[in-house]
Order: C-alpha cells, then structure tokens, then sequence
C-alpha cells in the first residue's frame, strides 16, 4: 500500500507533463488537408484565340484567368485590397479624423505588438500547464474581458439608451 501512493503519484506527474504547449491559440491548419481560407474562386476559364501564340508563363505571376486574384478575393469578402500606406481615401477622413482627435503616436502597431506580446508572455506563463483542454485566449484575457450584461445595466443607470439589448424585467 506504500508502495502505491508514490507510483500514482509519478503516473500523475508523468500525465501532466506530456501535456503539449500549444499557445494562447493555434490558427494555423494542423492536418494535410485543404485550407478553407485559401480557396478563391477563379474566373471561367476560357480559350485563346490562337494556340500557337500564347503568353509566356510566369509562375506566382498574373494569368489570364484571374489578372487580380487578391483584389478579386478581397472583392468577394467585401472589402478592397489597397496599399496600408497609402493616404487615406477622402471617404474615410472624417472618420480617421475623428478616431485621432486626441493625437495619433507614431510606431503604435510596433509598440501594441511587442507589448501585446510581453503581456501574453508574462500571463501565459501559467496558462501552459492543464489536464482539460482550455481556451488559453480568453484565459489570458480574462481580466480585459467585459460582461456585456453589467455594461448594459450601468447604460441603463446611466439613462443611456439600449434598444437592442433585453427589455428589462
């Protein structure tokens, strides 16, 4: 009977620690199989008008059937492909106008992802080690995250407004 109680102890141990470090989330694709996010409908394919002269191929480069296949795709899903650093278009100036009232810092997506990055560092640090599947995200955002339920008694409280929320009881 002594015996027992370290040999399930080790087995417990032996459990816990072939558990894998997977981070916060894991996005990527883990089997062979197709990717979804990667299948973009083409354009019909249609015949040239004479064989013996046809286009030199460039693989990675633009075809014939699909000329624009990432602004295509970005089309399909309802946005636009453009430059990030282009100026902005006069249709969205109010609005980036709006958002940097208040001063815009120069570098801000480089500084949020090394912060980000440390933050997750420092909360993951503990997250890694658990027996049950969990959503290591939201476990590291807890703290951040908001009860939409308790946003929307205090608007209420507030004399806010909230037409799409439950009418109270």
């Amino acid at each position: 009977m002594r015996l027992m109680r370290p040999i399930a102890f080790l087995m417990l141990l032996l459990s816990v620690t072939a558990c894998a470090n997977t981070g916060l989330r894991e996005l990527r694709n883990g089997g062979d199989g197709p990717d979804d996010f990667l299948i973009n409908s083409a354009k019909p394919l249609s015949s040239p008008e004479n064989y013996s002269v046809l286009p030199v191929p460039t693989p990675g480069q633009v075809n014939i059937a699909d000329a624009t296949p990432l602004q295509d795709g970005a089309a399909a899903v309802g946005g636009r492909l453009s430059d990030p650093n282009a100026p902005v278009p006069g249709r969205d100036g109010s609005v980036v106008n709006y958002a940097s009232r208040f001063g815009v810092s120069a570098g801000i997506r480089a500084t949020l992802a090394t912060e980000d990055a440390a933050f997750r560092k420092r909360r993951g640090r503990f997250t890694q080690y658990k027996i049950v599947p969990v959503d290591r995200y939201n476990e590291a955002y807890k703290r951040q995250a908001l009860d939409p339920l308790v946003v929307e008694r205090q608007y209420r409280r507030a004399g806010v407004a909230t037409p799409s929320a439950p009418l109270q009881d």
